[in-house]
């Protein structure tokens, strides 16, 4: 990271000051109104910011909380240990990237004054706004976002060993630098650059960590994901399969279990919205569109398409000339 930004992020903050002075503990007050240590994001984001940084706080031990937004934590010098729902220890190293759901607990062990990370605090709205920015639907950056917002979701957290990729370091310290510097149109410019490290990101599923057997499983199903969103047109789980020296039942029942859908479904989902892209986007004919999502029956396209949208192709090309 550049010299600047890490010298604006190593400065003691007053809450660091406090805890040098031989207040140990983290003031709770400071992150939440409530008894539970919930770290609220009305007590980090001001009022209408749907995202903002903070320095993670240094030398004293962070006790377990979670958040009611998602977090994401860039480590910009040294290493921080994080335990997270009691059972996964995460060390990130610099350069590395942890999302969390929002309902995970976390706990920080102390960091030293040269550990410097970087807090993310972004509501689940913001990303609201940056997707149809980026148009095509992805069914993988869907399934990401979804589990890290909700409730029942099935990852916990994502780490990102990506500190050899230099376009994720590049955009983070980008996103670092415009929130800090308080620049101008931020927020649209913000919402562009997290699409844009989204859509890297995404490009490195085999940098993420898998050190439980549960994170393990939920990688595998993010690179069956991955493997849709690029060979859509004629990809088959049985070659996965047998890629991956797994059976084809244990491979459907990980995508069930953390998707809630089949592979076929995920397959003819992302079909559809590749289908509906091109009829948006070009002018190609149905029947090219149709060979080129990967069906060869076009009535079985037309009736899978009609149940979907409720219309045919050529109908939906036409009403979406008029919006």
């Amino acid at each position: 990271m550049q010299k600047e930004l890490l010298d604006k992020l190593r400065v003691i903050t007053e809450e660091e000051a406090k805890i040098l002075d031989g207040n140990k503990k983290i003031e709770k007050d400071i992150y939440t109104a409530h008894n539970d240590f919930v770290i609220d994001s009305k007590k980090m984001l001001d009022s209408g910011k749907l995202i903002d940084i903070r320095p993670h706080t240094r030398f004293a031990h962070f006790p377990k909380h979670r958040h009611n937004y998602i977090e994401i934590v860039y480590m910009c010098s040294g290493q921080t240990t994080h335990i997270i729902n009691d059972t996964s220890e995460v060390v990130l190293l610099a350069g590395d990237v942890l999302f969390l759901n929002q309902n995970a607990y976390q706990e920080i062990m102390p960091a030293g004054l040269d550990d410097i990370a970087v807090n993310f605090i972004v509501l689940p709205e913001f990303f609201d706004s940056v997707f149809p920015m980026l148009d095509e639907e992805n069914i993988l950056r869907n399934f990401i976002i979804g589990n890290l917002r909700q409730d029942s979701g099935r990852i916990d957290y994502l780490h990102f060993k990506v500190a050899d990729v230099l376009p994720v370091q590049n955009l983070i310290e980008n996103l670092v630098w415009s929130i800090l510097n308080k620049q101008a149109n931020k927020r649209h410019m913000n919402q562009v650059t997290m699409g844009l490290l989204f859509l890297q990101l995404l490009n490195y599923t085999e940098k993420l960590d898998s050190n439980s057997p549960k994170q393990y499983e939920q990688n595998q199903v993010l690179k069956i994901l991955q493997s849709i969103e690029e060979n859509y047109q004629n990809i088959s789980l049985t070659e996965i399969a047998e890629s991956t020296n797994q059976s084809v039942y244990h491979l459907s029942r990980l995508i069930k279990e953390n998707t809630g859908s089949t592979f076929k479904d995920l397959v003819q989902k992302k079909r559809l919205n590749q289908a509906v892209y091109l009829l948006t986007t070009t002018n190609l004919t149905v029947d090219d569109i149709i060979y080129r999502v990967g069906y060869e029956n076009t009535s079985y396209f037309y009736r899978i398409f009609k149940k979907r949208y409720k219309m045919t192709p050529s109908e939906f090309r036409d009403r979406q000339k008029l919006v």
